[in-house]
C-alpha cells in the first residue's frame, strides 16, 4: 500500500526533522524552500556543514513528532501486524 502525501506533512508532523538528524550525521540535509505565502516550492538533498539542531528546535521535534506518534500509534501497529 503506497499513500502519497505532501512535503509540507512530511515537515509538519516532525519527520522531516528527524531524518535530517540522522542526515546530520554524514553532513547530507533535505531542505525546502517556502515562498512568502506559504507554499513550498522546492526540496533538495544538500550537503551542510552544520551537525544537528539548537536545543530549541530538539524540543520542539520531539514534542511533535511524539504528539503524531500518539495520534497514530493505533493505525501504525495495525499496519504492522497486516
Amino acid at each position: 500500500m503506497i499513500e502519497r502525501k505532501s512535503w509540507q506533512e512530511f515537515r509538519t508532523i516532525g519527520l522531516l526533522w528527524w531524518v535530517n538528524r540522522a542526515l546530520h550525521l554524514f553532513g547530507w540535509a533535505i531542505c525546502y524552500q517556502i515562498e512568502a505565502d506559504g507554499s513550498l516550492t522546492d526540496v533538495y538533498p544538500a550537503r551542510v556543514k552544520f551537525r544537528g539542531f539548537a536545543e530549541k528546535h530538539e524540543e520542539e521535534g520531539f514534542k511533535t513528532l511524539s504528539a503524531y506518534l500518539e495520534r497514530e500509534m493505533p493505525l501504525i501497529a495495525k499496519q504492522a501486524k497486516e
